[in-house]
């Protein structure tokens, strides 16, 4: 029997442990502890996941530990995050008087609060409502590792993977594959498992590019987010909405008041912005953007209205001026009948950088907040100053 945790499944309702083949111990299902039941699998993972006897290996949700005893046999070391303590004192045990024993180094806690060590390789089993906070941050993990293999929800795989054009690339696709290479590897029933998940799992392998993309990420994310908010409407149809143009030339004024040396005005754009009825673009968690943008089957521009701030507050409409120029952008780059489904990482960088060269941007950029806070304490000190004397 196997050790290793199934990534989906939601618990029933009407039974929240299993017995487990170990006396005494259950296995909580809530806590995604589905034990993989066929060892083929687990070969299978060791063997795509290409481990080299010089490798530390990074396991996440070791369990009872067979795939933990296939890793010891591969790599170098392996350090394993636990959070269930049961789990904990059985990996111990097993290993206790073996000639691994001194190889494996064990983190009980929490893999998305905890301080990652170095590792060469990430195998992971995990709950899928982790997926993509936990994607992310590996990918964001420094020094970068060589590869990650990790067993997902099967519709969570797919869309890591997805191209232009299918039907469930996503915002996260797009993400994922603008920092890393991602492959299906291959797909694990919900009968490998026992108990049985709801759902079927995959084994996606995530290869992070080295170096990462020269580009502000929560900028990209900003575009993205945007475009894939309503994937199979037009660019244009998007991009003339109120709430919409409202931020963008907020965002627009701060960086020409900065440009122009004009540190109040520039303060003002950035309290604007700070305002609660003001929408914004920047980087959240990607399922509740990829659900919306899986129900979004229309293709008619039309139903792109805007609706009404919370509370009934008419929000202040972009000028005239700011709207033609970011039509501009789209009509001159042929973006205006583009759809965000069919476009390529390409496309998107293209786009990026065509707004850009206009001085029209995505996010609230840290630096740019920086320069603002710094200028106005400095012309407050100034100011100060100049009292006392």
């Amino acid at each position: 029997m196997s050790g290793l945790r199934a990534a989906g499944g939601v618990a029933k309702k009407v039974s929240k442990h299993v017995r487990g083949s170990l006396p005494g111990l259950e296995f909580h299902k809530t806590k995604g502890q589905h034990i993989l039941k066929n060892p083929q699998v687990v070969k299978a993972i060791v063997e795509k996941a290409g481990i080299q006897p010089t490798d530390v290996v990074l396991e996440i949700g070791p369990g009872t530990g067979n795939l933990t005893m296939k890793l010891l046999e591969a790599a170098k070391k392996v350090v394993a995050v636990e959070l269930d303590r049961r789990m904990v004192v059985e990996l111990q045990r097993r290993v206790q008087g073996t000639p691994y024993a001194s190889h494996l180094q064990i983190i009980q806690g929490d893999v998305m609060k905890v301080d990652l060590p170095y590792f060469d390789i990430c195998v992971a089993n995990i709950p899928y409502q982790i997926s993509s906070p936990l994607t992310f941050k590996l990918l964001a993990h420094r020094p970068s590792f060589r590869a990650a293999v990790i067993m997902f929800q099967h519709e969570f795989a797919m869309r890591l993977v997805a191209k232009p054009g299918d039907s469930m690339y996503c915002r996260l696709a797009v993400n994922t594959q603008m920092l890393a290479r991602v492959s299906h590897l291959l797909k694990v029933g919900k009968n490998n498992f026992r108990p049985p998940p709801k759902v079927d799992s995959s084994v996606v392998r995530i290869e992070p590019v080295n170096p990462p993309p020269p580009i502000n990420l929560l900028e990209w994310d900003g575009l993205v987010r945007l475009c894939f908010n309503r994937k199979n409407k037009t660019l244009g149809a998007i991009f003339r909405q109120t709430r919409t143009m409202q931020l963008l030339e907020a965002n627009y004024n701060v960086v020409q008041a900065l440009t122009k040396g004009a540190v109040a005005d520039a303060a003002d754009a950035f309290a604007a912005m700070a305002t609660d009825d003001t929408p914004r673009l920047g980087f959240t968690g990607h399922d509740a953007d990829d659900a919306s943008d899986m129900e979004d089957e229309g293709d008619d521009d039309n139903d792109m209205k805007d609706t009404p701030a919370q509370g009934g507050k008419r929000k202040r409409r972009a000028s005239e001026g700011f709207k033609q120029k970011v039509l501009e952008v789209l009509e001159a780059n042929n973006f205006m009948n583009a759809r965000s489904a069919k476009m390529s990482q390409d496309d998107l960088l293209r786009l990026l950088s065509c707004f850009n060269r206009a001085g029209i941007h995505f996010a609230e950029s840290q630096l740019t907040l920086g320069i603002v806070v710094s200028a106005v304490s400095f012309e407050l000190v100034s100011l100060s100053a100049a009292a006392v004397n």
